[in-house]
């Protein structure tokens, strides 16, 4: 406005910043980068002893970077690429080192007709995770990646969300490739409950060769808040077990169900509780260590490592405690334990403590304690593991 006063032609400019912003505007680069110093003894207390991957390492846990960009009022584009750890992907030539970035998700999100969202490339599915039904590690089925399609439908307090994929994290595991589908119908008629229902089918390539490795997992869930401080959820799963799946073990139609009480901190105060109680067949194919030290870490252990594979029932118990003391610090505590129901087995039990602080809103520092305990005598893992962890986190 001062420049017009000024009697200063400024079109050529806005023509110039119109084409710039026509052209790159709507692009938007963000990131995350952890590093960790692990420091680990295990049996016997001896520094940097490696009893199951666990060993003293400074490395980069995490490097993601996100590129988005809004193309028009009903369609998105979502990319994230991701190296920098020893499990990002194939061809890494050492701890932590990666010949590239690898694309750990990309799709195009749209509108089609009569309000149907759709989704389109490689994405998570992760129903448990997209409900709130974990915290911690993983889910007790789900949140594996898959190319393919997604079309979701909301009537009111229903949404209703289907996928067809291929290319899953389970191709390769069994000596198969799989065709997915997957749906899940979700109601929530006021703010204090939702539950819903899901099916997931994994069909294999080579049932016409003799290999029955396809399985298909069900599952009802639901949530009750009674505060708005204080919720009951659960969720079971049953499931359907090709034969070429079984092994030695007989129980094709394995179950798992968990409950978990959550207890925010605007009730308690001093800390938000929540307490978990899970049951997993020992033939469930699902995710076996769904309460492992740290999500996306290469050297961790998990009181799930014993955990056999057989017609037995395995039972666990998860607390975990977050603390929120201001806008800097916060900490947790976390004991989990597993009775595996298997004679040659201990019961196998872990806790863990950490303390963080948010340096910057871009940058944070976390100091935590994991310690693991197998039990004496298994014929696989025994004794003890245990790290020390310095990470810093870096959001940009």
């Amino acid at each position: 406005d001062e420049l017009d006063a000024l009697g200063v032609k400024v079109d050529k400019i806005d023509k110039r910043v119109a084409i710039l912003e026509n052209n790159l505007g709507g692009w938007k680069l963000s990131g995350q980068f952890w590093f960790d110093a692990n420091f680990a003894s295990g049996q016997n207390g001896v520094t940097g002893y490696t009893q199951n991957g666990i060993e003293t390492a400074f490395q980069k846990d995490r490097f993601r970077l996100t590129l988005t960009k809004q193309i028009d009022e009903n369609t998105s584009f979502y990319a994230q690429f991701r190296g920098g750890s020893a499990a990002a992907g194939a061809g890494q030539t050492g701890i932590g080192d990666v010949p590239g970035l690898n694309t750990r998700q990309i799709y195009v999100d749209a509108v089609l007709p009569y309000d149907i969202s759709y989704r389109v490339g490689r994405f998570f599915v992760d129903f448990e995770g997209d409900h709130g039904l974990y915290v911690d590690n993983d889910a007790t089925f789900g949140d594996y990646r898959v190319d393919g399609f997604q079309f979701k439908k909301s009537w009111g307090n229903f949404v209703g969300t289907a996928v067809i994929g291929r290319n899953t994290q389970m191709d390769g595991a069994f000596a198969s490739q799989y065709m997915n589908y997957a749906i899940d119908l979700f109601w929530q008629p006021n703010e204090k409950f939702f539950g819903g229902i899901g099916g997931n089918w994994f069909v294999d390539d080579q049932v016409a060769a003799g290999v029955d490795a396809k399985f298909t997992t069900y599952n009802v869930y639901g949530s009750f808040n009674f505060t708005p401080s204080v919720a009951l959820q659960g969720i079971y799963y049953w499931q359907d077990l090709g034969a070429s799946l079984m092994g030695l073990a007989t129980n094709d139609s394995p179950k798992a169900w968990k409950a978990m009480l959550v207890v925010n901190q605007d009730l308690l105060k001093f800390t938000g509780l929540r307490v978990e109680y899970q049951q997993q067949d020992n033939t469930f194919n699902g995710v076996r260590d769904p309460y492992s030290f740290g999500a996306d870490v290469s050297n961790v252990a998990s009181i799930a490592d014993n955990m056999p594979w057989n017609d037995n029932t395995s039972k666990f118990l998860f607390v975990y405690a977050d603390q929120k003391w201001n806008d800097k610090w916060s900490s947790y505590v976390r004991y989990q334990q597993v009775d595996f129901d298997t004679a040659g087995i201990d019961d196998a039990k872990g806790y863990g403590v950490a303390v963080r602080y948010q340096y910057t809103p871009a940058v944070a520092f976390r100091l935590a304690y994991d310690h693991v305990d197998y039990g004496t005598g298994n014929a696989n893992l025994n004794d003890t593991d245990h790290v020390v962890q310095f990470r810093t986190v870096v959001n940009f």
